[in-house]
């Protein structure tokens, strides 16, 4: 069974200010959660939820069996918001909201390899459909490259000795769980530091599953696109876990606050850009 909290679930859905005839994007469907709450407040109003995830998929479908006639389930990724919307001949909508980074029923279930707490098939796959794994990750990616997305994505400051000691044991036996990988990482990391700084692994995982599933990449190439979809007062809410994601989000949307690239001493505008007005 797919069992997810749903975060911020009351404040997600009041920042969204619904309409009871609006039309609404959940681009991170999950278990239906956040959707539930939309639709109890729409009327003639529209909901398209779209998930990578077929578990969340039949997962959500269940849960907003209520609202059947309101509601259209797509599996994709939510990169490809416009072309979903396309399909359900939809021009633009009220409100888009994102709930990024891995399910707590993903990281429940151990047979996906998301958790370091359990020993699994390496994984990590969002969208099952794809053939790539972090087992394919911790084993071709070079030391170099291991080292960027450990360091750039994990934030760790072990990602050298970490893709050092990946590399060293891949050299006598492939590492296919993600068990072995855990243990690795350990045998990486200061004693003293894993007593104090939380579990050894977590970084890492965090690093290879972003990497693999593309995250921060979708992420940045997608927020332009779902802000020009929104109608004159629609709202885009974004919930992030952890800095990097934070970080694009809050780039693109000051961008798209002042849009205008001239240098601040030039009197008038002459980039066109075009500045957002307020609704």
């Amino acid at each position: 069974m797919f069992m997810h909290k749903s975060v911020l679930l009351y404040e997600t859905v009041d920042m969204l200010s619904v309409k009871k005839d609006g039309i609404y994007v959940d681009c991170t469907l999950g278990g239906g959660g956040h959707a539930y709450e939309v639709c109890m407040r729409l009327d003639k109003g529209r909901l398209i939820g779209i998930d990578q995830d077929r578990d969340a998929i039949e997962a959500a479908s269940r849960k907003l069996s209520t609202f059947a006639s309101k509601v259209d389930i797509v599996h994709d990724n939510y990169s490809n918001i416009k072309a979903v919307l396309d399909m359900l001949n939809i021009n633009m909508v009220d409100g888009i909201y994102l709930d990024l980074g891995v399910s707590s029923h993903q990281l429940d279930s151990i047979k996906r390899g998301f958790s370091y707490m359990h020993d699994a098939p390496l994984d990590m796959r969002m969208d099952m459909r794809f053939k790539k794994t972090a087992a394919d990750i911790v084993n071709k990616y070079d030391e170099a490259r291991l080292y960027s997305i450990i360091k750039n994505y994990g934030e760790d400051i072990f990602a050298k000795n970490i893709a050092k000691h990946i590399v060293l044991n891949r050299a006598k036996k492939r590492i296919e769980t993600t068990g072995e990988l855990v243990e690795i990482i350990k045998a990486a990391i200061p004693m003293r530091m894993q007593v104090k700084g939380g579990h050894p692994a977590k970084r890492t995982f965090q690093a290879i599953r972003i990497e693999l599933n593309a995250e921060l990449e979708v992420l940045e190439n997608s927020l332009d696109r779902m802000i020009e979809l929104l109608k004159p007062g629609g709202r885009l809410v974004v919930i992030t876990f952890h800095s990097l994601e934070d970080r694009i989000v809050k780039q693109i949307f000051r961008k798209n606050e002042n849009p205008c690239i001239c240098p601040r001493d030039f009197p008038i505008c002459v980039c066109k850009k075009k500045v957002w007005e307020e609704f």
